[in-house]
This record gives C-alpha cells, structure tokens and sequence, in this order.
C-alpha cells in the first residue's frame, strides 16, 4: 500500500471514531438566565440604556430588552438551545443603546460545564454582570 493511500486510511479512521464519540453524546439542553449587571458606567450622555446579547458557540440565542437608565439593570428573559455540548463556548455581550450606534460595555465568555453554574464577570468599560446557566440532558 502507498504512503499517500494509508494516510487516507487513517484519515478516514479518525473522522468515523470523532463522529462516533460525537454522535453517543447526549444531547443536551443549555438554560441562561438570572442575568443583571452592576455598577454600569454612563457613557457622555448619561445613565446606560443596557441589554445582553447572548450566544452559544457560533449561534445566537437572543437578547434582552433594554433596560433604560439603569446603572444596576436585571433582566427576565431565559435563554435556551438544544443540542448544546459540554465545552461549547458561551459569550454574553452588555451594550449600551444609543441613538447612532450602540456601545458595547463588556464580553463574558466561557466555555460550558455540565450542572447549574454561577458567575460574575467584569467588563471592560466597568461594571459587573451576573449570570447563571444550566446544561442538563433532555428530559
């Protein structure tokens, strides 16, 4: 056999075991929820007019309402996605909305455990978010 025919062999050997391992996963179900933030800076206009954007690994999974003149706002809103995998990244974004273009105050990201979780993060203008997420399998 060639080199260049046994390295397409292993190639395809170690596809199909990815696929395998990948495919005997449970799928799971990620919840986000319980997200406020804290001690928001104002930009020149005054007291932020905050939401999160919330996504999971490549997709997005939605956004808050805006809380308006809030340095403290919390947010109601739940966020879920099937078929979400241990170690797939979670990336929360806090903006600012303003008239022209939105500011973004902060990036949040993590790469998901199994379990319910709790976590603070600091942004980058200043400022805290709070939130808590869950990844279980699909009951």
């Amino acid at each position: 056999m060639s080199s260049s025919s046994l390295l397409w062999c292993l190639l395809v050997v170690c596809v199909l075991t990815v696929v395998q391992i990948y495919a005997a996963e449970e799928p799971k179900v990620l919840k986000v929820f319980n997200l406020r933030a804290s001690d928001l800076d104002s930009d020149l206009l005054g007291i932020p007019d905050a939401y999160v954007e919330v996504f999971r690994a490549y997709g997005f999974l939605g956004r808050t309402e805006v809380k308006n003149n809030n340095h403290d706002p919390s947010w109601q809103e739940e966020f879920s996605y099937l078929n979400a995998r241990e170690n797939n990244i979670l990336r929360l974004e806090v903006y600012d909305s303003d008239i022209l273009s939105d500011d973004l105050l902060g990036t949040c990201e993590r790469s998901i455990k199994n379990g319910t979780w709790k976590h603070q993060c600091f942004l980058k203008t200043g400022g805290i978010l709070n939130y808590s997420y869950t990844l279980e399998p699909l009951q």
